[in-house]
């Protein structure tokens, strides 16, 4: 198993997770919930689930298209994202 790469995984996802709908709606559960346990043990699995099928989206696409065409896909999108946050205008 490639640690660089478990690492890299673990603190990308870790990042983009904290703060998101998802973990507001984790905190509203717990809060009126009288099993935090249940909640936990629901979005742990929620999460598990919703990576592993992003894992076999993103194997299936790599068997079908070059890494180039791929990185370069991926390296447009973010550009795009990144330029409509900087200049949307509400």
């Amino acid at each position: 198993m490639d640690l660089n790469l478990l690492g890299l995984t673990f603190f990308a996802v870790f990042i983009s997770e904290l703060g998101d709908k998802s973990q507001l709606a984790a905190i509203a559960l717990s809060g009126s919930s009288k099993s935090p346990q249940a909640v936990f043990f629901g979005t742990a699995g929620a999460l598990l689930l919703a990576s592993f099928l992003g894992v076999l989206a993103g194997e299936g696409v790599a068997q079908l298209l070059p890494t180039q065409l791929l990185k370069g896909f991926a390296a447009l999108g973010f550009a795009l994202i990144a330029l409509r946050l900087l200049w949307k205008h509400d």
